[in-house]
């Protein structure tokens, strides 16, 4: 199954809950991934917060052209019971 990010809310600091495809959902904290040129400029909180989920390529995208993809977000979050 490919995974897809059908909803996403920002809930603080850089911390972000997702809800996937396949049903599971979590938060993430992405603090320590806002790194190199696309990513570095999201350490700003106000740019960091306009996320928004990308109909076309199904995951979360800033309009400064950062995406992040929806496996390394599967992979890394913390997932709720």
């Amino acid at each position: 199954m490919l995974l897809h990010v059908i909803e996403a809310k920002y809930i603080r600091d850089y911390i972000i809950w997702l809800r996937f495809n396949d049903g599971a959902e979590g938060d993430i904290n992405l603090k320590d991934h806002l790194y190199g040129e696309v990513f570095e400029p999201l350490r700003d909180l106000n740019l960091f917060k306009s996320f928004r989920v990308d109909p076309d390529i199904q995951t979360i995208v800033w309009d400064n052209g950062a995406d992040l993809a929806p496996e390394f977000l599967y992979e890394n979050m913390n997932v709720l019971a």
